[in-house]
């Protein structure tokens, strides 16, 4: 049976109904970073998306090819996640979401070296006929946060974070949003099938001890 990451990690992918802290290892993630309203039909943001899932079938599918793995297990795809943040904005302002910056991000497996990556990133932009020099193999080192999964559409999420916020805060914590620290989605629906009042993200923000700042 292949190895999901959703279901053999729980709590950073289904996490319990409210707010948690939960500490995030470091992972390593296929990334492509850009600017721009993600709803935008064929915009940065979704030619971006085609890249990270061409180079994580490519990966997924090379015990077919000539190219093996050392250590491959059959794996799912991880869900698309992103990190998301406006320059000069404190939280999100929905209203201009052509002032969004982005990372958008899959999770690599952990046997994934950075060669291999390389060679993924040929292979699919010859296989797939699509350019995608612009992935970066990157790791993210999350660390502590306070997470939550929230329930509907994208442009309701104030609520949740702000419930987000005040858990940290009765927990002994502060936010750390910072250049390297970003808000962080992670999307377990896809939104081009499921309506937008079923839609679930896990939202996760870093935070740090109270005593820290």
């Amino acid at each position: 049976m292949a190895f999901d990451y959703k279901k053999e990690y729980k709590e950073l992918y289904a996490p319990k109904k409210g707010p948690s802290v939960v500490e995030v290892p470091p992972m390593t993630f296929v990334a492509v970073r850009g600017s721009g309203d993600p709803n935008e039909e064929d915009g940065a943001y979704q030619r971006a998306i085609s890249v990270l899932y061409a180079i994580s079938y490519t990966i997924k599918m090379s015990k077919k090819g000539t190219h093996q793995i050392d250590g491959y297990i059959d794996f799912v795809v991880p869900p698309l996640e992103g990190f998301w943040w406006q320059e000069g904005v404190e939280g999100a302002d929905y209203a201009h979401k052509e002032a969004f910056q982005w990372v958008a991000v899959i999770r690599l497996p952990d046997f994934v070296t950075r060669e291999d990556f390389d060679w993924a990133v040929r292979e699919a932009t010859e296989k797939k006929k699509i350019d995608c020099s612009r992935a970066e193999y990157l790791m993210i080192d999350e660390g502590l946060c306070v997470q939550c999964l929230h329930v509907g559409s994208y442009d309701d999420e104030p609520a949740t974070v702000e419930a987000m916020d005040a858990y940290a805060r009765e927990q002994g914590y502060v936010l750390d949003l910072t250049h390297e620290r970003r808000h962080h989605e992670i999307y377990l629906s896809d939104a081009r099938k499921v309506a937008p009042e079923k839609l679930k993200t896990v939202i996760r923000h870093p935070i740090k001890p109270l005593a820290d700042s």
